[in-house]
């Protein structure tokens, strides 16, 4: 699992972050008509595999399906909806998000590529039902994950990766501190560092 994980809203976006040394990339993408979704995931698809980085398709894992797309990264909501035996049958990797203990046995039960906490820290992305989880949980997580990867997600900035480690996370995943900086080229750079 790669320690750093770059999640972005916009194939263009990913398209300027991969070759800042994001090897491990979700494209998330909300509110857009299925066939741009179509697009970007196809465009995204082809330009991490001559970058060798991993995509991740977020939510719309019946595309990902149709593209022949590896991995996808599914909310609690998309787990009611998505074909696991699908995904299973055509190998396609899937990691879970998960905020509760419930949420937490519910992933572990799909045998998933890794389980996500979040938001670990404040984060401005979005309404969160769930508050910061903070580092002690993070602890927790892993052990109950055990050898499933945990990836930490929400509020990291460059400062943060070692404690997320140090806690048990197995990878540091970034989407608002890379979108809102000012040069998010050297953002990501910097991130990617911190988290190696």
């Amino acid at each position: 699992m790669q320690r750093f994980y770059l999640i972005v809203g916009h194939v263009g976006r990913l398209e300027l972050l991969v070759p800042q040394g994001a090897r491990l990339v979700q494209l998330r993408i909300k509110d857009e008509p299925e066939a741009e979704v179509r697009r970007q995931v196809a465009r995204a698809r082809d330009f991490c595999a001559v970058h060798g980085a991993q995509l991740v398709v977020n939510d719309h894992w019946q595309i990902a399906l149709d593209l022949n797309c590896t991995f996808v990264h599914l909310g609690q909501e998309d787990m009611a909806q998505a074909d696991f035996a699908a995904l299973n049958r055509a190998g396609v990797r899937y990691g879970l998000s998960t905020h509760d203990d419930a949420e937490l046995d519910r992933a572990l039960s799909h045998d998933p590529a890794y389980v996500a906490l979040g938001p670990v820290y404040p984060t401005l992305l979005k309404k969160m039902t769930w508050g910061p989880q903070g580092l002690d949980r993070v602890s927790r997580w892993k052990q109950r994950a055990g050898k499933t990867p945990l990836v930490a997600i929400g509020g990291l900035t460059p400062e943060r990766p070692p404690g997320v480690f140090a806690a048990g996370a197995d990878s540091a995943a970034v989407v608002t501190d890379i979108q809102q900086a000012p040069d998010p080229e050297a953002r990501c750079r910097l991130l990617a560092t911190a988290c190696a």
